[in-house]
């Protein structure tokens, strides 16, 4: 689960890690008043989306030559034009792709007072099996430029979970960072307070791109990205809370329902799969014949009648979706669940787009009867490699 900005750096700051002050809005008519609350004379105006690159973004709906999504505000006044213009209007990033995202909220924020920016992020190395600190001097750029460009200038650093961050550790990380005097002295504080917020919170991802070192020599977080582990928000309530259903694709929340693992892509043959990797797989094949899939769909071992209808139903309300393939291999998941799912959903939704099924596993028989009974135009494939070309021929 992601969060806004604002949200990140309020959690950060429950842990002690050095933030501006800022206020959060959802209508221009509260900028004046949110501005004021600031010490100014400098402020910035942040559009709060679900996406990167917001800062060199543009809007829909404004001139070429208008500012992107984070706006520098010299006065009260700059800042509710600011607002004015950018709330409601749509913002398009490399992240977003073309259709963008619209901005229902902004972030006024107190202004800094800039030396250097620095990159620091938080996340689980599957290499080492361990939480690791990825930094680098080169804030303010795209990490993967930097690593393409000048990955000697990228350092990782692995923290011992029964250790936590120690005093090493925070001395490799300063080193890396180039932190003498007053940032030193706060980065030794502040890296174990980000790995005791990743670690308690249950973070997948923390980025701060920049931290800063500020003119007066101290450190402060300028922007924060922040993910959850979907899997243990139970655990976290206060959490929870903080999730924005605005900036979710709305088949996503849908799936979330019915524990369903489903990503929306943006090609057109809808997939249904039991698996992660078989689903990968699926997606590969279905590329290697030429398509694109529109969605990851992983209706899980245990899935039942309901759960295999509710993904049939997701799946054929992306408008995008020209064909269906769906990809059973059966081991704790029965083909008969599956075939039985399909129909219920075929004629509850009706079919208006070719579908191929392929079913492999147990009570695959029972399963085909079913599907070849039901009286559909349902298409029976042997195999995956089957499977793929059939539907990618149906699709055209």
């Amino acid at each position: 689960m992601n969060i806004h900005e604002y949200q990140a750096k309020e959690v950060l700051k429950g842990f002690g890690a050095p933030v501006a002050k800022g206020v959060a809005i959802t209508s221009a008519d509260e900028a004046e008043a949110a501005a004021k609350q600031l010490p100014g004379p400098l402020y910035v105006v942040k559009s709060q989306i679900h996406a990167g690159g917001r800062g060199k973004g543009k809007f829909k709906e404004l001139s070429p030559a208008a500012k992107g999504g984070v706006r520098l505000a010299k006065s009260v006044e700059e800042v509710v034009t600011n607002a004015r213009e950018m709330l409601g209007n749509t913002l398009v990033t490399k992240q977003t792709g073309e259709a963008g995202k619209q901005v229902n909220r902004l972030y006024i924020e107190d202004g800094a007072d800039i030396d250097r920016e620095l990159y620091l992020s938080i996340l689980v190395d599957r290499a080492v099996g361990k939480v690791a600190f990825v930094v680098s001097t080169e804030g303010g750029m795209d990490i993967e430029t930097v690593a393409h460009d000048t990955p000697e200038k990228i350092v990782t650093v692995a923290i011992d979970p029964t250790k936590g961050v120690t005093a090493s550790d925070a001395e490799k990380l300063c080193d890396a960072l180039k932190l003498g005097g007053p940032a030193k002295v706060d980065g030794m504080q502040l890296f174990p307070i980000l790995y005791k917020a990743f670690t308690e919170k249950d973070m997948s991802l923390l980025e701060i791109n920049p931290l800063i070192v500020m003119t007066d020599g101290h450190l402060r977080v300028l922007d924060a990205k922040v993910s959850f582990d979907g899997n243990a928000l139970f655990r976290h309530e206060d959490i929870k809370a903080l999730r924005d259903e605005s900036e979710e694709d709305a088949k996503e929340i849908e799936a979330s329902k019915y524990d369903l693992a489903y990503v929306a892509l943006d090609g057109d043959i809808g997939c249904m799969v039991n698996g992660a990797g078989l689903a990968m797989a699926t997606m590969d094949i279905i590329k290697l014949y030429g398509k694109e899939p529109a969605n990851f769909l992983d209706v899980g071992g245990g899935a039942n009648k309901e759960k295999v209808t509710a993904a049939f139903k997701i799946i054929t309300a992306d408008p995008n979706v020209k064909g269906i393939l769906v990809n059973i291999f059966g081991g704790i998941m029965r083909c008969d669940v599956i075939a039985e799912g399909v129909v219920a959903a075929v004629k509850e939704v009706g079919l208006k787009v070719p579908l191929v099924v392929r079913l492999e596993g147990t009570n695959v028989d029972k399963g085909k009867a079913i599907l070849n009974d039901s009286g559909l135009a349902i298409t029976a494939a042997d195999d995956l490699d089957d499977a793929a070309k059939k539907i990618v021929a149906a699709v055209g």
